[in-house]
């Protein structure tokens, strides 16, 4: 193999796994260190650098972090990655003082956003301190989109969505609330240097074909649209026995707030195996821990009416089979269908979108599922001052994502809007320093315990399902987040080889306690994870090669086996290994006016 080109900034990122995962790429370790020092406005600074909504996502996020956290080479669980950025937002000073301050000296542009959810605010937030002037539509009273529509109050406090939205729109943003744009041709008109839709997945899927469906409308209700009438006060209960059809996290949303509106028997009923459900583990635990009993391999079959009135519905028994590819097949078990009572069905089969207000003869491309033709890098549509993002770019994602696509419209918008080639895309900010502090000494806590993951308190559940808007999590104590903080692996402090340093003593690879380090002969990938001391199964991370040493040999060293412990460095008597901190920062529109 060719030695490793560790001034390429993707490599020491892709080493980071819980940055590399989060789809907006925070710093997790550096925000991390800063929370186990009690420095919580400079660790929700560093998260809103990235993910904008630090409080939101600390309650909400999907956490595609914590799969990918190098603790699970230690122990079971994960670092409580998504709990920890809810401390830094709960326990922050005023931030308001270290984000960009307006009014900013205008730049002579002017910019649409449709729709006021994740992406479009963003876009805002990336663009307002630049100069440009940002007008936002949205067809409620208030921002936040999806986040404040489908998302129950006893995950998500209303006041915790105002505060973080505030901050945005309190940058000069114009807001045109209550204003639903029937038509973008009517937005082109008015002469926007650029106009970004973020409209995202408005349209629940129903069962409209099902027999019972329209006689029984009146308690048939789709879950998104259901939410959001929650949401804003529209409706105020629903009848005792209750079904939730659907195994994703909108139905888990669904079943609980049900609960907590009058539903008395709530169940949720899925046609996929338990095991397949869609659903966030943590989200089918806490329904599973409110009483709500969960209905696997159950098909739709009918909804029963009776003299005009939903009495329940019939479902088919299946059972999954699975080919030798791994496709799956329900095939009905033969038994008889089964009969479940219900006041009232809540339909959360997932999302779709809808683009009535898009007229055709604008010139944009529509693919034929009628989802608009979107560069995937740019997110520039088939008429180049038009760009998408989230849901209404790609479909249903979650917020994490829709932030990231925020960021990258953003910087499409602000090239396209200086006359540049948005398809080159500037570079993100990356360092690498050097953490020692004395011979062997370091400035960061490296020592790897065994401790395990910290349970998050939860309120008592006779008092939560009594009140929509009890937040039902109740986040760690300053104690509790300095201990689960503590379980970080410090995985952003790199371990950096000099092989002209080198001796070739091998004292590294003994003391190593996962056996990543090997020193061998080289050869082609292939054939160099075979000859490694331990195992390297995993091919989706790299490999750390070396130049040629005296003895010809190389140093190799699988990055998925390292626990970033230090020990290597602490027994080198050359320092020929160093502890590097890496920084990565993604690219941001303009000149760099983040806090970090």
């Amino acid at each position: 193999m060719k030695p490793t080109d560790i001034k390429n900034p993707e490599y020491f990122h892709k080493v980071v796994d819980c940055q590399y995962a989060c789809p907006s790429h925070t710093p997790v370790p550096q925000y991390i260190r800063l929370i186990a020092a009690e420095r919580y406005s400079e660790a929700y600074m560093v998260n809103w650098e990235s993910n904008v909504f630090p409080g939101v996502l600390g309650r909400t996020c999907d956490r595609p972090c914590e799969p990918a956290c190098r603790r699970g080479r230690v122990e079971e669980k994960p670092v409580a990655i998504c709990r920890l950025k809810r401390v830094a937002a709960d326990n922050k000073d005023e931030v308001k003082q270290y984000m960009p301050a307006g009014p900013f000296a205008p730049n002579g542009k002017k910019i649409a956003l449709i729709g006021g959810g994740p992406a479009s605010l963003t876009v805002a937030r990336d663009l307002s301190p630049l100069g440009y002037e940002i007008h936002l539509f949205d067809e409620h009273k208030k921002g936040g989109g999806m986040m404040r529509s489908q998302i129950p109050s006893f995950r998500l406090p209303e006041e915790v969505l105002d505060e973080e939205v505030g901050y945005i729109l309190d940058m000069g943003v114009h807001t045109h609330f209550n204003k639903y744009v029937s038509s973008l041709k009517e937005i082109i008109e008015d002469g926007y240097d650029a106009i970004f839709v973020g409209t995202g997945a408005p349209r629940g899927r129903d069962l409209a074909s099902l027999p019972g469906r329209q006689e029984g409308k009146s308690n048939i209700h789709i879950g998104i649209e259901w939410l959001a009438s929650v949401a804003f006060e529209h409706i105020h209960k629903i009848g005792k026995k209750v079904i939730v059809l659907g195994g994703g996290n909108t139905a888990m949303d669904c079943c609980r707030t049900a609960r907590r509106m009058g539903g008395e028997e709530v169940k949720v009923i899925v046609r996929s195996p338990f095991t397949e459900m869609k659903a966030s583990p943590w989200e089918i635990e806490d329904a599973i821990h409110e009483d709500i009993p969960i209905l696997e391999n159950h098909v739709p079959k009918e909804f029963v009416i009776e003299n005009g009135k939903l009495k329940g519905m019939l479902f088919d028994k299946v059972h999954a089979v699975y080919d030798e590819d791994g496709k799956r097949s329900l095939v009905p078990t033969a038994e008889p269908p089964v009969f479940v009572e219900a006041d009232d069905v809540l339909v959360a089969i997932g999302q779709e979108n809808s683009f009535p207000w898009i007229e055709r003869d604008l010139g944009l491309e529509f693919d034929k599922w009628n989802m608009p033709v979107v560069d995937k890098t740019t997110h520039q549509s088939t008429v180049s001052h038009i760009f998408f993002g989230g849901d209404a770019a790609f479909g249903p994602k979650n917020i994490i994502t829709s932030v990231a696509q925020g960021h990258a419209a953003a910087v499409s918008i602000d090239l396209f809007c200086s006359g540049e080639d948005v398809h080159v895309r500037p570079s993100p900010v990356t360092n690498l320093v050097s953490q020692k502090m004395g011979i062997h000494e370091w400035s960061y806590d490296n020592y790897i315990s065994n401790d395990f993951r910290f349970v998050v308190p939860q309120a008592d559940k006779s008092i939560t399902l009594k009140n929509l808007k009890k937040e039902v999590e109740l986040g760690f104590d300053v104690e509790s987040a300095f201990k689960e903080a503590q379980r970080c692996l410090n995985c952003d402090v790199q371990t950096v080889f000099d092989f002209k340093r080198c001796i070739e003593c091998d004292a590294c690879m003994d003391i190593c306690p996962t056996s990543c380090i090997t020193f061998t002969t080289n050869g082609d990938e292939s054939d160099l994870r075979t000859r490694l001391k331990a195992p390297s199964n995993n091919i989706n991370q790299d490999l750390y090669v070396s130049e040629a040493l005296p003895t010809t040999r190389v140093m190799v060293k699988d990055e998925d086996m390292c626990l970033h412990c230090g020990l290597c460095a602490e027994r080198c008597p050359t320092a020929a290994w160093d502890m590097q901190k890496f920084s990565y920062i993604t690219s941001k529109p303009g000149y760099s006016w983040q806090a970090v």
